[in-house]
């Protein structure tokens, strides 16, 4: 049986990703008087006040992360936003008050980014946010770094996550997606597979982790934010499981920037990936209880899709 942390656990979590976040930011030479909790769920975000400093600590990772991989991926993230910032792209840049690179300190890896006003007089828009979203696309296509292709497909941990599944998930969904992975699997794993398999779709720097729900609607406007997942790979990877509105929202941007727009089997491709990654992230559960629940909804939304297999 899965063992899954407690309220308690949880909160002794926070507070030492809080309290190393803190002593790592006086470290770097900031004045700090105390350490504001303003977000927790994957990460540990937290305001170093006074400083006009935010840190981000990752807590909740899948079993195949390393503080090694994750330095890797922090550091990408740094650079691209920062890159972005620079071609006068509307990002959260990282922090200029401390050296751009991640620091890690009692087990946790941090990152640093300023203090951003947030704008909460509305919901957010995501039909708007699609549609920038190939604004964003636009920008990254000229971004110099050397990127992996689809990595944040995460294709060990999903194959090795599903094996950790087992009292989480019904044997007749467990089959079912380890069947569209052993199809999934190599087309996300080479890149020369995935281009033998749709051919004519160009492949570039991409956010990796749908930009429309990570648009920070700051009192200075919409700005593009996480790019923890940084990837190489088709745009549609972007824009997975979002639905057919969000979807047209997209392509309105791209025929606006001179983009293709987004390619129907790629789409299906990406949406398959995505559903079985989610799925296989209920191996994190233990760390987080709670995404048992939320996903239900998810669970049985994917069984009454077609099987990519099939």
């Amino acid at each position: 049986m899965t063992a899954f942390a407690t309220p308690e656990d949880i909160a002794r979590r926070t507070t030492a990703a809080r309290d190393a976040a803190v002593a790592a930011g006086r470290e770097l030479g900031l004045t700090i008087a105390e350490g504001r909790v303003l977000y927790e769920l994957f990460s540990v975000v937290v305001h170093l006040a006074p400083a006009p400093v935010v840190a981000r600590v990752p807590t909740v990772l899948p079993h195949t992360t390393t503080l090694d991989s994750l330095k890797k991926r922090q550091q990408q993230e740094l650079d691209v936003a920062q890159w972005l910032h620079e071609q006068g792209t509307p990002v959260i840049p990282p922090s200029t008050l401390v050296p751009r690179e991640p620091v890690q300190r009692d087990g946790f890896s941090i990152t640093f980014w300023p203090f951003t006003d947030e704008d909460k007089s509305s919901e957010p828009d995501y039909v708007r946010n699609s549609e920038l979203s190939a604004d964003l696309h636009k920008a990254l296509r000229d971004y110099p770094g050397e990127l992996e292709f689809l990595s944040s497909a995460e294709p060990r941990f999903v194959r090795e996550g599903l094996d950790r599944l087992a009292d989480l998930v019904t044997a007749e969904d467990l089959a079912r997606a380890k069947r569209e992975w052993e199809v999934l699997e190599p087309l996300v794993a080479d890149e020369a597979a995935f281009r033998k398999r749709f051919p004519g779709i160009d492949l570039q720097p991409i956010h990796g982790d749908s930009p429309p729900a990570n648009i920070f609607a700051s009192t200075t406007g919409p700005l593009f934010s996480d790019f923890e997942l940084v990837t190489y790979g088709p745009v549609e990877w972007d824009l997975g499981g979002l639905g057919r509105e969000l979807e047209a929202a997209y392509d309105r941007g791209a025929r606006r920037n001179g983009l293709r727009e987004l390619d129907p089997e790629v789409l299906r491709f990406v949406n398959a990936v995505g559903a079985v990654r989610v799925l296989a992230y209920l191996s994190c559960a233990d760390q987080l209880p709670a995404m048992v629940d939320f996903m239900k909804p998810f669970i049985d939304q994917w069984r009454d899709t077609e099987p990519y297999y099939a």
